[in-house]
């Protein structure tokens, strides 16, 4: 048997020596993005000790190769690695596509301010230890650390963006690719965005990335999730905040299951609650929240194809003020005039009325494939549903009855090809359709605010980029919308006379009820916008970047059709609907530093609107509910000047400083008199001090200095049945200015992994100063809130 097995041994090492190992492999590595070829990657054969790299022109090759197969293992440093299988036989050619570009699956750290969605415009990015420092706090809160951006207060807890002085439904909010639709029109609707399932937060300040809609006048909000790298892991994430103003917090947590294949699965969650928030002298009664989050990602990604189905929940119950509903004139005269709350409870974790509770509901199935030498094609398909009740004070069988009952549904579809084929050029066009449906709900037994309708949009655009040289990137874009709006609202004839619709609207009348008039408003809108500008490197450290954009944006239904009591807004609001689109032409420019050393930013505008549509106390009227301020809809036109600039210095390995200023003027060209609620202007200051030695040790003092607005309009007239005359309404003085300083420490520790915990502590307003904010919309009625001490835990698992 022994004898056999040295014959068979013989038999086979005889035919190995006799094969042919004379053969060639020519080899050819090719970007699968453009075609173009990649030097440096790295050829090993895994079967032997051999490997190379190939040339500036992309080639390699091995001799003296056997007949067979051979299986290669390529890497490259911005490529997946690759395992391919080659049949050699004889002299052999092989061409292989590398998935480069590895950026379009965000699987590439983006280091620094780098702007991800526009060439020439301003951009800014949040960092993630930003978003988890503010993960008790609302996107306005955390969005407000960068230069140019305030906020437009409802108390504490109700926060939307201004970015440059604008807000509202000139700032367009994109949640995980997913345009938000959700009552944004009223400045006491506060976006229905969980902060924390989105960790890379962008803001593209003006028109200027036209891909995302030509009615965002005031800049794109940019959420995105953390990409999830292909490779096969489970980890997440929990962060706990406790905050002693509110004597509450919130708790989010985070699991990631990820596999090589591509495949992913991602589930987050977040609850919070707080009970009545404090001014530094007294108790802000009614001003409690109850939040809570989830969000769930499953797909499957690699370079050529990839689809994604997201789900996202989101509620909230949120507490008005009680001291900013008044019963009479007189009451509202009194409040507003002596600064003083009328209302001042215990603390308590009850939310009564007045009150809001919103659901928001987004769902979304995308879909993306790559073509060899082409480009990347997508189409998706979202939708929404949003509820948003309104309570308020009533008696009765209607006092648990909301006063606000409206249902937002949206269907949307949308699709794009990016062609990126030739090296220095990218083009992108693409189409948008939606249909909206709003349901306001008759039996609230209250006069409806926003009628029913049913919106119809329609968008094309088309965008491009061309790199000159190394040193010089233009970009420009164009788009087109078309936007119908149908509705059926009640009228009551004193308000269609006095508005003067029985003159201009006569041919929508559907039928006259008397006392009451059913009309059917149809308005079509075409919008044109478009953007144009340059970056210019002017070395390594040094850019200049200049933006033009035209923008249009059609009246959003509030503009349009209010008629009555805003309950949670605790004032009465009026539409027209003679409303055109406002025209926005916005120059933008920024110059910029960045070393490690010392940076800077500068970014003037100049921002001209016409047809600007502004929301302005016009007087008050006294209704069964109590007494409220009127503020009208009009059309005006205005120009908005303002420059954000920032800078920082590393003084140290350890220290650090940092100065944002943030200056912008409004006025109303037509009447020659400034615009209402423009944020005043603000220079914030801070000093850090980092050791990673110490566990990551951080201390950081920031002190923020924000100015009195001196250029605002003249307050209003009223009468007064107490005093049976006409008296001064002190509604539009901007309150004093204001100085504020703010402390925050963190530092991490090993638990199992290294740096696993991260603990902080934070405090604002931690000289628990007295003050009131010129865009907080209950600074009529109370102070701020007073200082707040928060403790956050950070566990990555």
């Amino acid at each position: 048997m022994k004898y056999y097995s040295y014959v068979f041994v013989i038999f086979c090492s005889s035919i190995i020596y006799a094969q042919d190992c004379n053969s060639i492999l020519l080899g050819e590595i090719v970007d699968f993005h453009d075609n173009s070829t990649l030097s440096g990657a790295t050829i090993n054969i895994t079967s032997k000790n051999a490997s190379t790299v190939s040339q500036e022109n992309g080639k390699f090759s091995f001799k003296n190769l056997c007949d067979g197969i051979l299986e290669l293992e390529i890497s490259h440093p911005e490529c997946t690695t690759k395992f391919v299988t080659i049949t050699i036989d004889g002299d052999t050619y092989s061409e292989i596509r590398l998935e480069h570009h590895l950026e379009e699956l965000n699987e590439v750290k983006v280091v620094g301010d780098v702007p991800k969605h526009t060439i020439s415009g301003q951009e800014n990015t949040l960092s993630v230890k930003d978003i988890e420092r503010n993960s008790g706090n609302s996107l306005g809160d955390a969005l407000k650390k960068i230069p140019g951006i305030s906020t437009l207060n409802t108390g504490g807890n109700i926060v939307k963006p201004v970015i440059q002085g604008l807000n509202g439904s000139r700032i367009l909010i994109l949640n995980n690719n997913v345009r938000m639709q959700d009552m944004e029109w009223g400045e006491e609707h506060a976006p229905n965005v969980d902060v924390n399932a989105n960790q890379n937060i962008s803001v593209i300040k003006g028109a200027a990335a036209i891909e995302y809609g030509g009615d965002a006048i005031g800049g794109v909000i940019v959420l995105e999730p953390l990409p999830v790298v292909r490779t096969d892991s489970l980890f997440g994430k929990t962060q706990l905040n406790l905050s002693s103003n509110g004597r509450g917090g919130n708790i989010t947590s985070t699991l990631t299951k990820s596999y090589k294949s591509g495949l992913y699965i991602k589930a987050q969650g977040s609850y919070k609650m707080l009970g009545d928030l404090e001014a530094p002298d007294y108790i802000l009664s009614n001003t409690g929240i109850k939040e809570s989050g989830l969000s769930l990602n499953i797909g499957k990604r690699d370079f050529v194809q990839g689809w994604e189905g997201y789900y996202s929940y989101f509620n909230s119950e949120i507490g008005i003020l009680r001291a900013s509903h008044i019963g009479n004139i007189d009451d509202l005269i009194l409040s507003i005039n002596s600064q003083e709350p009328s209302v001042i409870n215990d603390f308590t974790y009850e939310i009564i009325h007045p009150n809001q509770e919103v659901t928001h509901h987004l769902a979304k199935l995308n879909y993306y494939r790559r073509f060899e030498g082409f480009g990347k094609w997508m189409v998706q398909y979202d939708f929404q549903k949003n509820r948003r009740y309104e309570y308020d004070i009533r008696v009765g069988d209607d006092a648990d009855k909301a006063s606000l009952d409206l249902q937002l549904t949206t269907h949307s579809v949308l699709t794009n090809i990016k062609f990126d084929a030739k090296q220095g050029l990218d083009i992108k066009t693409g189409a948008m359709g939606r249909y909206q449906n709003n349901f306001a709900n008759p039996d609230t037994g209250v006069r409806r605010l926003i009628p029913d309708y049913d919106k119809f949009d329609f968008g094309l655009f088309a965008i491009g980029s061309y790199e000159i040289n190394p040193d010089w990137t233009i970009d420009a874009g164009a788009r087109y919308d078309f936007s119908r709006i149908d509705s059926k609202k009640y009228y009551r004839v004193s308000r269609w006379e006095e508005r003067g619709y029985d003159i201009d609207f006569s041919d929508i009348i559907l039928e006259d009820l008397g006392t009451q008039l059913l009309t059917n408003p149809v308005f079509d809108y075409h919008n044109i916008s478009g953007t144009a500008g340059f970056h210019y490197e002017i070395n390594e450290k040094d850019h200049l970047r200049f933006n033009y954009a035209l923008a249009q944006r059609a009246p959003n239904p509030s503009e349009l059709f209010s008629d009555g009591l805003h309950h949670s807004a605790a004032r009465i609001e009026l539409g027209d609907l003679r409303m055109k689109s406002e025209t926005s032409s916005k120059f933008s420019a920024s110059l910029e530093r960045n070393t490690t050393k010392w940076g800077y930013n500068v970014a003037p505008y100049l921002n001209s609107i016409n047809d600007f549509i502004i929301l302005e106390p016009t007087g008050v009227e006294f209704t069964i509910r109590g007494a409220f301020p009127v503020w009208s809809y009009r059309q005006t036109n205005t120009v908005l000047l303002g420059v954000d600039a920032s800078i920082y210095n590393n003084w140290t390995s350890n220290i650090r400083t940092d100065h944002k200023l943030a200056w912008v003027r409004g006025n109303d060209t037509s009447t020659d008199t400034p615009l209402i609620n423009i944020p005043a202007a603000n220079l914030t200051n801070s000093i850090t001090y980092t050791n990673p030695k110490w566990n990551n040790l951080l201390v950081s003092l920031e002190s923020q200095y924000v100015f009195e607005q001196t250029r605002y309009p003249e307050n209003i007239e009223v009468f007064s049945p107490q005093q049976q005359e006409n008296v001064i309404l002190d509604i539009n003085t901007p309150p004093d200015a204001y100085h504020l300083l703010a402390l925050n420490t963190e530092a991490s520790f090993t638990l199992k992994n290294k740096n696993d915990l991260t603990v902080g502590l934070s405090a604002t307003n931690l000289l628990n100063t007295k003050y009131r904010d010129y865009l907080n919309r209950l600074r009529y009625f109370v102070d701020d809130t007073g200082r707040n001490i928060s403790l956050r835990l950070i566990f990555n698992y």
